[in-house]
């Protein structure tokens, strides 16, 4: 969902489990007219979403672009799946952006995270 031209601090934090993440990896074409653009909106939207709980994002060198969207609860992801401006900017995805890409959702049993702490 995103190209991210600054890198974020930490990572999204680790939550209370259970809750729900969405992998969507891609590898986009050539032209990404209006990308960035989309790119934006989605990501103001997603964070209206009741049970949306953050975002982290990679790309590699090669172009492999790893999003991991994190949701509360299995509602929540649905609603953002099925939102009307999510849905027609998949469309467009399929269409002009992405030569693939894949989709995995999981429920998160488990979760834990680290932070070095700050020396004096």
């Amino acid at each position: 969902m995103s190209d991210h031209s600054v890198a974020p601090d930490a990572p999204v934090e680790a939550f209370e489990p259970p809750y729900y993440v969405a992998v969507f990896t891609t590898v986009r074409t050539p032209d990404q007219s209006g990308y960035s653009e989309t790119n934006a909106r989605m990501e103001d939207l997603v964070k209206d979403v009741p049970g949306y709980l953050g975002m982290d994002h990679a790309q590699t060198p090669g172009g492999l672009g790893i999003t991991v969207g994190y949701f509360r609860d299995a509602d929540a992801l649905t609603q953002w799946r099925t939102n009307v401006e999510h849905r027609a900017a998949q469309q467009r995805g399929r269409a002009e952006w992405y030569e693939s890409y894949t989709l995995h959702v999981a429920k998160v049993e488990r979760s834990h995270g680290f932070t070095r702490a700050e020396t004096p």
